[in-house]
């Protein structure tokens, strides 16, 4: 008898879905990863405009102006050092052949 809503079933054909045993796991750290490049990306511009905003009500203070430029200088800093884990993942990944960023799971078929 099926339930109010019908019945449910696996999605088979889904690209997130490849069937293998263990593959959720490294997906969901995949995904995760991919959220917190995202989330970094976002605070780097909030980040740009509170210290494009300090540095413009400075009025000429260079004490104030040192302090924004400094804002700026370590959110430039911060997305760089984000951006180039996900390069170097995908060079390492690249040079032995494996997709550190989209892995997929291989292992014994039943």
């Amino acid at each position: 008898m099926a339930g109010i809503f019908g019945n449910v079933e696996a999605p088979l054909n889904n690209a997130y879905f490849t069937g293998e045993k263990g593959s959720g796991l490294f997906l969901l750290l995949s995904n995760i990863f991919k959220i917190a490049g995202t989330i970094a990306g976002i605070f780097f511009i909030v980040q740009i405009i509170m210290a494009g905003y300090s540095y413009i009500s400075a009025n000429g203070d260079p004490k104030k102006t040192e302090v924004a430029w400094a804002k700026i200088w370590q959110s430039i800093i911060g997305l760089l050092i984000v951006a180039s884990a996900f390069v170097l993942a995908s060079v390492i990944g690249n040079l032995f052949g494996i997709d550190i960023l989209n892995p997929v799971i291989s292992g014994p078929t039943n």
